[in-house]
């Protein structure tokens, strides 16, 4: 078996659970989704009369853009606040795995002690994000001084920088590879510990500097390096060595492969229902023009390719599945469901993600916030019952 899939087994969950003639396979679809928003809609009248709000368990997947990922932040603030959703499997790249990580190590801080875990992984997402603001950066000094607070396309400094390593790599840069993010993780994540009690099924990836392929580190061999390997920019760190039993071998960000790969929870989660916080914008209306605008689209477009291309598999083997072209007992129904907030995140530009203001991660983490309780009001009666978003329509 490719390295693609080493490690990714069935699992009991830790937590509690639970192209035919077009026209004809069109039609067949448009009756299936009626069907399940029926269903959705029905469960939702049910809820409000009894008053019910009984907990659901979901899988979640986490985009990284490096400090967008204050937005996703605020998402999981809100979904943890709410106190609703149990997760079952967990998938993530880059940002994205810090805060599953982070999440899953706070969420164990009080699981042994039996009250409910949620806060404590609100305060250890919060306690990260607040170390990063900390960590000095030319870029997002510079950005505050000349009120460029958000974007840092037309910063002096970053545009410098974004030249010279163009024409310089990180090897001759930064020849001690120093990355702040170590000693932020370091006193952040107890790895030991996740290692053996991991509250949620984890799914990290990086990709592979040498073949190109995806790499998957589970939950029970999670080590600093291999979350350091999943947020590696190939412009701003050397690659990540990961040293294990099977392998020694380096690592770039695992975005550029997978951002993130869902595949891992069809083969060890029960659940149907997936939850994507999304990140980066799929459609902008203007054509980019200048070198940076074009630069910071290609950026977008290459971490969303994946993501696309999985989607619309997804949406394949749906059909096929209320076609009854696919064995049920071998292909599952999956209920996509998005938090995004893509209007808002425009206004940024791609190359924000590198300004770690802490206004400007305080302003990510209000809008996720804004963007969860949004979706929970909304699509919260579907979760469960039925898809909330229609992939055809939306990613194809």
């Amino acid at each position: 078996m490719s390295e693609d899939v080493r490690g990714v087994r069935k699992r009991a969950p830790q937590r509690p659970a639970k192209a035919s003639a077009a026209a004809a396979a069109k039609a067949e679809a448009k009756a299936m989704t009626n069907a399940t928003s029926n269903a959705a809609s029905n469960a939702a009248q049910a809820t409000r009369r009894s008053g019910a709000s009984d907990k659901k368990t979901v899988n979640i997947a986490l985009q990284g853009v490096g400090s967008h990922g204050a937005y996703t932040w605020g998402v999981l603030d809100a979904l943890l606040e709410d106190g609703r959703l149990d997760f079952e499997g967990v998938t993530v790249a880059s940002a994205g795995a810090m805060n599953a990580v982070v999440l899953a190590d706070g969420w164990l801080d009080v699981l042994a002690a039996g009250p409910d875990p949620r806060e404590a992984a609100r305060e250890a997402l919060r306690a990260f994000w607040e170390s990063i603001g900390r960590q000095p950066s030319v870029f997002s000094l510079n950005a505050a001084r000349v009120g460029m607070a958000h974007s840092l396309g037309n910063n002096p400094v970053f545009l410098w920088m974004d030249l010279v390593s163009r024409l310089f790599s990180p090897y001759q840069l930064n020849p001690f590879n120093h990355n702040p993010l170590r000693s932020v993780l370091e006193h952040s994540v107890d790895f030991a510990r996740l290692r053996e009690l991991s509250p949620f099924n984890l799914f990290v990836f990086a990709t592979n500097a040498r073949t190109g392929r995806l790499r998957v580190f589970r939950d029970s061999e999670l080590k600093l390096d291999m979350l350091l390997a999943s947020a590696c920019l190939p412009f701003a760190f050397h690659a990540v060595q990961v040293k294990t039993e099977q392998e020694n071998d380096f690592h770039w960000d695992g975005g550029y492969m997978g951002n993130p790969a869902l595949w891992p929870l069809f083969y060890a989660t029960r659940s149907r229902d997936l939850l994507l916080v999304q990140i980066n914008p799929l459609r902008r209306e203007e054509v980019p023009e200048s070198a940076q605008e074009i630069a910071e689209r290609i950026n977008e477009i290459s971490f969303n390719a994946s993501l696309m291309h999985e989607l619309r598999a997804i949406d394949f083997v749906q059909r096929l599945l209320a076609e009854n072209r696919l064995d049920p007992k071998r292909y599952k129904k999956v209920w996509l469901h998005v938090a995004s907030a893509e209007e808002e995140m425009k206004r940024f530009g791609a190359s924000s993600k590198y300004n770690t203001a802490p206004a400007f991660l305080q302003q990510l983490f209000e809008l996720g916030r804004d963007t969860g309780r949004a979706w929970l009001e909304d699509k919260w009666a579907y979760v469960g019952h039925a898809p909330s978003v229609r992939i055809g329509e939306t990613y194809l």
